[in-house]
């Protein structure tokens, strides 16, 4: 049986909700089990790893509160692994911005490394960020197959023709995943 790893983009994810959301859904609301289930289809999951950063608590305390109770839900699901990248604050213009750092190379390197394990047949990559290419060819020329994950909107066309399987999302398939 094909064994498949998936590899979610937390912060890529979160903004994609956000818009077709508008805030009426929350992270906590988001069945990530279900949703790797109908990624996976009829193979057999390894394991899902999820990237992203802790908010600021002094920034927003009550967003900080509600990604530790988030956080808490992956880190006690079966076959999840939490991957916490760093936030870095930058001030532009005078206005403090923070941006995620170390998220797209981490989940690269255990793309790259994972496949020359032989830890998978196949990855599911849940992003839509071309950056990503370099690390989708390292991985089929390990001869593994790469599938990506996105919406139509915000797709790179660079990865969309790098990855062996583009699995484009819309709201209807996002419904059945929501609580």
């Amino acid at each position: 049986m094909e064994r498949v790893m998936v590899f979610i983009d937390g912060s890529n994810l979160y903004h994609i909700l956000k818009g077709i959301y508008k805030n009426s859904v929350h992270l906590s609301n988001f069945k990530f089990s279900e949703f790797s289930r109908r990624l996976t289809e009829d193979r057999k999951l390894i394991r899902v790893y999820y990237y992203n950063a802790i908010l600021n608590k002094q920034k927003d305390p009550e967003g900080y509160k509600s990604q530790q109770r988030f956080y808490e839900k992956l880190r006690t699901a079966p076959d999840f692994e939490l991957t916490l990248c760093r936030l870095q604050k930058n001030i532009v213009d005078g206005e403090t911005k923070y941006t995620i750092k170390e998220d797209d190379i981490s989940i690269a390197v255990d793309m790259v490394k994972l496949a020359y394990n032989n830890a998978y047949d196949t990855a599911i990559l849940v992003s839509t960020d071309g950056d990503f290419v370099p690390a989708v060819k390292a991985v089929k020329e390990k001869g593994k197959r790469v599938e990506c994950v996105g919406f139509l909107k915000k797709f790179s066309w660079h990865l969309k023709q790098n990855c062996d399987r583009t699995i484009i999302l819309d709201k209807a398939d996002l419904d059945k995943c929501v609580i």
